[in-house]
């Protein structure tokens, strides 16, 4: 399991790779606790944001449970007005939120940081 700051520094790589970050959190999917977090915009509420996206990826299982899917959920994400949040499922019991400015940015940039870091969040 990786330290608090390990994921912090992690984030912050993630951070230097996409213009439009806001902030982001390693959530533990159980608890709805935050594991690590790292945000540029302070007014952003990362752990209540993280409790709430815990229950979204909970209640998405549920669905797809409902729905005899037999496959994994791998990520979500959720297109605002003036932002984009992406749930990245990181092990079974983890996840990353992530939020950008969407003006500042675009869906191919925001995925593709998340690609490239999140692996180094499962360790």
């Amino acid at each position: 399991m990786l330290s608090e700051q390990q994921v912090t520094d992690t984030i912050g790589d993630m951070a230097a790779d996409m213009p439009g970050f806001l902030a982001a959190s390693l959530v533990d999917l159980d608890s709805g606790m935050t594991l690590g977090v790292y945000a540029k915009d302070e007014t952003f509420d990362l752990t209540a944001a993280s409790a709430y996206n815990s229950e979204l990826v909970k209640q998405k299982q549920k669905v797809m449970e409902a729905l005899d899917l037999d496959m994994e959920l791998e990520d979500m994400i959720l297109t605002l007005t003036d932002q984009i949040h992406v749930i990245k499922l990181v092990t079974p019991t983890t996840f990353l939120y992530l939020a950008a400015d969407r003006p500042s940015t675009n869906l191919a940039i925001v995925r593709n940081a998340v690609n490239k870091h999140a692996p180094a969040l499962a360790a």
